[in-house]
């Protein structure tokens, strides 16, 4: 997070965040299952993909944008959970049902165990997968697991990592919104900067002009 105590907000920082992380192994692991299963459908390939990508580009250029504006930040948090929920979520799911597949329901004991693995990068001493299948190592192999598995496996697969990566935004977004309301934005950040180095300035360097500006830019309310 950038700072240094500078009008602008702490910003940056997002490839720490675990939503990043997990939104970044969905749109890898959505490339190779539309490869594999969605390659003589490309408008569907292609929708999902920019869906996945949306999710994960949406949380950078949000961490970006905090810089100046904690609004936008909030509305790009929640523009990468609306592109993984409200769409890449559904089109696994219809993937499946449209195939026939068992969509796993959330409490399942699949649905469970795959959510586990999926809450670490690599899950350490796991037993060798059986001939002819392949095992989920955890977060970093849920690409090569897409790539591999069945295609009720694959597709569950997706649908826990999706609700993984849109529980952690959920959470991120309700965490900016109370910052946000705690701090204030750019504008009530500047404004306190400006007021902070005016009190450390020798008296005779103040003036009329300068209250007068700073009130000027309360009253007028810039957009955070």
């Amino acid at each position: 997070m950038i700072n240094d105590n500078t009008p602008i907000l702490p910003h940056g920082g997002y490839r720490k965040l675990r939503s990043y992380a997990v939104a970044e192994a969905v749109y890898d692991a959505t490339v190779v299952f539309c490869r594999r299963f969605l390659a003589q459908d490309w408008r569907m390939s292609d929708q999902m993909v920019q869906a996945a990508r949306s999710g994960v580009r949406n949380i950078s250029e949000g961490s970006g944008a905090a810089a100046t504006s904690r609004k936008t930040e909030m509305k790009l948090t929640n523009v990468a959970r609306a592109s993984l929920n409200d769409e890449l979520l559904l089109d696994y799911e219809s993937f499946l049902r449209q195939k026939g597949l068992r969509v796993w329901s959330k409490e399942s004991p699949e649905a469970r165990a795959m959510r586990e693995r999926l809450r670490h990068d690599y899950v350490a001493n796991l037993p060798p997968a059986p001939p002819g299948c392949v095992r989920l190592i955890g977060l970093a192999g849920l690409a090569d697991f897409v790539g591999k598995a069945a295609p009720e496996f694959a597709g569950n697969a997706m649908v826990c990592a999706v609700h993984q990566a849109t529980y952690l935004l959920k959470r991120q977004l309700a965490r900016q919104a109370q910052d946000f309301m705690a701090e204030g934005g750019f504008t009530e950040n500047l404004y306190r900067q400006r007021q902070q180095a005016r009190a450390r300035a020798p008296k005779s360097d103040r003036s009329d002009r300068s209250d007068k500006s700073d009130k000027l830019d309360m009253s007028q309310g810039g957009k955070p």
